[in-house]
């Protein structure tokens, strides 16, 4: 029987939907077609594979070639299928055996010379082979990638002649070295090098603990920026499965993953001028934004007001969802984003409203004006707010303190106190659902009349409420995890909520 099938991965969003490649050899005029609803660079992969075969010392079939890829109804894009697509069809022939390609699954793009290109996406695969306990065949260019992922049978090859060596039992594939965790989260911007800004630090800590989103506001040169750089070296580290989910987005866009710093949160920073879709991504073959890129780690907004009030106002949904769905006449995509928002801004457009050594040029109307760039619903979703102020000159040149902690200090007391956290409800204290508030963020009967009146009196929303029972919480748990919160945690909590 001229049919042979073998399997592969498409790549949508950060999953990898299998893909059936069936090969079928006929009579006929000779020709190649590829179906399935192959988008260019796969209906291209004829002249691709018909090179490849030919430059390994095979023969090309001299009948008609029909390649299907199911299921029908997914597109198929990039060069990924090709391997899968010559070895269909050297099976189909007869000049390889078939019985390897029935539990494995090949990704990689031919050269003409019949080497194997690394592909996009292909640690996605790689997780997705792992639940259905098949072996992957994947280029040796996407070794590290598949060197991050425990307890699969994959295996690395540089051309298709290689592949074809090891259907016929005359030679071996190579496995990528195992890649063990490394923590090297104290390599990057240390705390210490912040002097003074002892709120701003306390809030970063409480961000840290918590996972809360925050806002810092303050004249040019303060230290915004260098406090937000320093965030992702005092949060705790990424789990093994956090560490793949973040690098799985990254192999979706094509981009390296470094071994050395692939437990490191990330840590995004997009300019003011950036779009709507580069921020959340899109694209008419949906690719993931910033906020993606930015999943289980860190996105810093600096100069907040100066983005444009659409591009800030996407945000609202996935800082609630933790996720983005982008939807396409033709596709529809989900890129996780649980991500951690930082923003930076000045009190006014000049920069210096309130700062005791620089006279302020700006009008209230002005004022009003720049700080209206940023709408209430988005404050709103923001936990933390809080000012940097100028640090005096004396402070910077005095000689280091106790109070002047490393970022390894720090870090030390935010994992204790997340860890209250994940005992209690298994997630950071921003992610726990209403029932889970109830359960956590008990009040006694004092402080709740207490909280109450003052919630009153600020007039805050239902959102901004449950969001300052879990700023309290978290301040709890920095204070030795106590089970019931007292009017100090609520306190400092509201302290923090300034618009």
């Amino acid at each position: 029987m001229s049919l042979a099938v073998t399997l592969s991965r498409a790549q949508e969003g950060v999953t990898a939907p299998q893909v059936m490649v069936e090969v079928h050899l006929s009579g006929g005029l000779p020709g190649t077609n590829i179906v399935g609803l192959p988008e260019a660079a796969v209906r291209e992969a004829r002249d691709r594979v018909r090179v490849a075969i030919q430059n390994t010392a095979f023969n090309y079939p001299d009948r008609k070639v029909t390649v299907n890829l199911a299921p029908a109804e997914l597109p198929k894009d990039g060069g990924r299928f090709d391997l899968a697509i010559a070895l269909g069809i050297l099976a189909a022939g007869g000049q390889v055996p078939r019985e390897k390609l029935d539990d494995c699954e090949f990704l990689g793009e031919l050269a003409l010379s019949g080497a194997i290109r690394g592909v996009s996406g292909v640690l996605p695969a790689l997780l997705r082979a792992r639940a259905r306990g098949r072996r992957v065949v994947v280029p040796l260019a996407n070794a590290a990638e598949a060197a991050l992922v425990p307890d699969v049978d994959v295996m690395v090859a540089d051309s298709l002649a290689e592949v074809c060596g090891w259907l016929h039992n005359a030679s071996s594939l190579s496995a990528p070295a195992h890649c063990d965790a490394v923590d090297r989260a104290s390599g990057g911007p240390d705390m210490s090098d912040v002097r003074g800004q002892l709120q701003a630090r306390r809030a970063l800590e409480i961000a840290a603990v918590g996972g809360h989103h925050l806002l810092l506001i303050g004249p040019p040169g303060t230290g915004k920026t260098m406090l937000a750089e320093r965030l992702p070296g005092i949060m705790p580290p990424l789990s093994e499965s956090e560490a793949l989910e973040t690098c799985a987005i990254l192999s979706v866009t094509g981009q390296p993953v470094d071994l050395t710093q692939w437990r490191q949160r990330p840590f995004r920073a997009p300019h003011h001028i950036a779009s709507a879709v580069a921020l959340v991504g899109g694209g008419s073959y949906p690719r993931p934004g910033e906020i993606s890129l930015a999943h289980n780690g860190v996105l810093f907004l600096d100069e907040l007001p100066e983005f444009s009030r659409h591009v800030l106002e996407v945000l609202r949904e996935p800082l609630e969802s933790g996720q983005i769905m982008i939807s396409r006449a033709a596709r529809q995509s989900s890129f996780p984003a649980q991500f951690q928002l930082i923003g930076a801004m000045n009190p006014c457009p000049c920069g210096y409203a309130g700062d005791p050594r620089q006279r302020c040029q700006c009008t209230p109307d002005q004022i009003q004006r720049y700080r209206g760039r940023i709408s209430g619903p988005l404050l709103d979703r923001i936990d933390l707010s809080v000012e940097v102020p100028r640090v005096p000159l004396a402070e910077l040149g005095a000689p280091r303190t106790e109070r002047d902690e490393d970022s390894a200090t720090v870090r030390a007391r935010v994992i204790r106190a997340r860890d209250y956290a994940l005992q209690r409800a298994g997630r950071a204290n921003a992610e726990i659902n209403t029932r889970e508030l109830e359960r956590d963020c008990a009040l006694g009967a004092a402080e709740r009349r207490w909280f109450e009146a003052a919630l009153e009196r600020l007039a805050m929303s239902a959102r901004a409420y449950h969001r300052v029972l879990r700023v309290a919480r978290t301040i709890a748990d920095l204070d030795g995890g106590a089970a019931l919160l007292d009017r100090s945690h609520l306190a400092e909590a509201l302290q923090y909520r300034r618009f």
